[in-house]
């Protein structure tokens, strides 16, 4: 995969395709092939015309493994993305965000509104504001010397998938102590590009897509049937939302 350095950083991307890009921007623990690659998004994208660009977050995949917690607030790895277009030459594109993804997007369209065009903000509702409560537990989940060691569920959840996809567990704690800091009431209603809030019907972790929307200056709602928080992921209905919302906003 190519990389570039984000403020020092070294940051890995791929790019799939030809025609208006579409920044992706994939969850905690995951990477740009096991989120979007592995679950049909790029060939779907392609399919539907769009340029599919993934990244790395810092941290994840292929990109540079930091130790700090301080290097993993949301506002620096919107920085990364919007370094990331810059670095390929885009001056706007579609960004879809999943889960932390989705939190990062919310923070890039904040400070950045003029390089999102729309963004798609899947697995995250209101706990972009709310906060989530979990996360002392995923951090001992991953610190845990083995998987028969941590007993809480959502710990055991997240140390599972970490160990599947091979991930740096020291670097993924000091990203959860500070990767899930909420986003301001006041900050969520500046977002002014159009926004698809997508979550799982029985996503207990993302917090309601409705009350989400509802703050958003052009916000909509979708719930995603019978999906929970990982399972939502790479759904066929979904993709489909999603890709009509992107068209809806293209036409715009």
């Amino acid at each position: 995969m190519p990389t570039f350095l984000s403020d020092g950083i070294s940051i890995a991307y791929e790019v799939y395709g030809e025609g208006e890009p579409v920044l992706l921007i994939h969850g905690f623990g995951s990477s740009g092939i096991i989120n979007w690659v592995n679950t049909g998004w790029v060939e779907a994208l392609n399919k539907a015309g769009y340029q599919a660009i993934t990244i790395d977050d810092r941290g994840h995949g292929l990109s540079e493994k930091l130790y700090d917690p301080n290097d993993y607030y949301p506002a620096l790895m919107a920085a990364d993305a919007e370094r990331l277009l810059e670095h390929l030459g885009i001056e706007r594109a579609f960004v879809i965000g999943y889960s932390m993804g989705a939190r990062i997007t919310a923070f890039l369209a904040v400070k950045w509104p003029e390089r999102v065009k729309a963004a798609v903000m899947g697995g995250m509702g209101i706990g972009l504001v709310t906060g989530l409560s979990d996360s002392r537990e995923i951090i001992d989940g991953l610190n845990a010397d083995s998987l028969a060691d941590v007993k809480h569920p959502t710990g055991r959840q997240f140390r599972i998938f970490a160990d599947h996809s091979k991930a740096d567990r020291q670097a993924l704690a000091a990203c959860m102590v500070s990767s899930r800091q909420p986003m301001d009431i006041d900050d969520v209603r500046r977002i002014s590009v159009p926004v698809l809030v997508a979550v799982g019907e029985t996503d207990d972790m993302a917090g309601s897509a409705q009350e989400l929307a509802d703050l958003l200056p052009k916000g909509e709602a979708f719930v995603i049937p019978r999906r929970n928080h990982m399972l939502a992921t790479g759904d066929a209905r979904f993709k489909e939302a999603a890709i009509a919302f992107l068209e809806r906003n293209a036409q715009a």
